[in-house]
């Protein structure tokens, strides 16, 4: 389809004189950042040079003092903890950040995140048992959780805590657990909504680490999974999220972990300069690659891979799966098209719903938007998987 650009303009020129003045810049470069919203001397500082002392203090969200002392108490009990994550970039990322935190102290952790196909978006029973059957006595969920009701109580009749870390939008009703930090709960005070769930991790990293008296150092050497999970999630890169970026994207240039050095070898990158453009394009999709395709637990040994032999293994792993999904993708939407074209009348029709049991349900959500893109109407992809229809939704404004 063809797009109609519309070019903002500034509602007074007298703003952008008053900013031009105060940061001696051309009217050109004013204008920009008022059309930013970016309006005063200290905001645009606080664009251009945004400190790590501009973090906001992780205490000010809701529930954080009770999963920072819980999970601090776990770490020097030396408790067997089950760190649940999601299958995304996201999700990957996040789990990675608080395996490594937590080996650091060398605490027994391991991680669990559902397959796709068999068990669906969240925290399951699955994911539960498993917490129970490795004898774990605290379970973190990241990425998600916020929703798990049932789950929640499940743990607390097996005798398991849960502290929950999630950033998707809240339910009427909250999961009993020992904490619930979601920065999107309407009684969370905390003063920014738009983390990452790798985000709200490191929130929780960083006040565990105040809690065990440590230096506030400890936290930000994470910060490079937390700059990929931004850029991947396509969270707003503004307030907090822009010094996770600059910091996140400053350690992955000047000191990638080898598991990050080996996927840019594999795809040619190394010693290129990383930025939000690399991590979207190049190594979000090959990360997301596993759990697209099947298992995402690939992506969180790669990310947390200390020994380069196994992280390049697993890097050529993750191309491997990147490129199936790829072509699995490219013959996915030239069906879908296809189908379009012989079975729908889109001038009479506003949305599109499409059903193929054969559709790869890793890839349906991807060829979901390519066709909002080419078409501009809502499009529903399906397939059907174990006698269920399953699929995904996409939308315009």
């Amino acid at each position: 389809m063809a797009f109609r650009w519309v070019f903002a303009e500034p509602e007074q020129d007298v703003s952008v004189r008053t900013l031009q003045e105060s940061l001696k810049v051309p009217f050109s470069i004013a204008k920009l950042l008022t059309l930013r919203e970016i309006e005063t001397f200290d905001a645009a500082r606080f664009f251009f040079r945004p400190g790590l002392e501009l973090l906001h203090d992780p205490f000010r969200m809701k529930d954080m003092e009770k999963a920072a002392d819980r999970l601090s108490k776990a770490i020097r009990s030396g408790e067997k903890i089950l760190v649940y994550g999601d299958y995304d970039v996201d999700g990957t990322t996040a789990t990675a950040c608080m395996l490594l935190f937590l080996r650091e102290f060398g605490v027994e952790a391991e991680f669990f995140i559902p397959h796709r196909f068999k068990d669906g978006y969240g925290i399951n029973s699955d994911g539960i048992q498993r917490a129970a059957e490795i004898g774990a006595d605290l379970v973190i969920s990241v990425d998600c959780g916020i929703t798990a009701i049932e789950e929640a109580k499940l743990a607390r009749d097996l005798g398991i805590d849960l502290v929950i870390c999630d950033h998707h939008t809240v339910g009427k009703e909250l999961p009993d657990a020992v904490a619930v930090l979601d920065p999107k709960r309407p009684d969370c005070d905390y003063p920014f909504d738009g983390l990452s769930g790798a985000g709200v991790a490191f929130k929780l990293i960083q006040a565990t680490v105040d809690r065990l008296g440590l230096a506030a150092e400890m936290a930000t050497r994470y910060l490079d999974l937390v700059a990929i999970s931004t850029a991947s999630d396509i969270v707003p890169v503004v307030d907090e999220n822009r010094v996770l970026m600059r910091w996140g994207l400053e350690q992955l240039n000047r000191s990638p972990r080898p598991g990050l050095k080996a996927l840019l070898e594999v795809v040619k990158q190394e010693g290129a300069t990383i930025t939000g453009t690399t991590i979207v394009f190049t190594i979000g999709p090959r990360i997301n690659a596993a759990g697209r395709m099947g298992d995402a637990g690939l992506a969180v040994e790669l990310l947390i891979s200390k020994e380069p032999e196994r992280a390049q293994s697993l890097a050529g792993e993750l191309e491997t799966i990147n490129r199936k999904r790829r072509s699995t993708d490219s013959r996915t939407m030239k069906e879908a098209v296809a189908k379009l074209e012989k079975e729908y009348d889109l001038e009479a029709l506003s949305s599109m719903v499409l059903h193929n049991p054969d559709w790869h349900l890793g890839v349906i959500g991807i060829v979901a938007s390519r066709l909002v893109d080419a078409y501009y109407r809502p499009a529903i992809m399906l397939s059907s998987v174990d006698g269920k229809i399953k699929g995904s939704a996409r939308s315009i404004r």
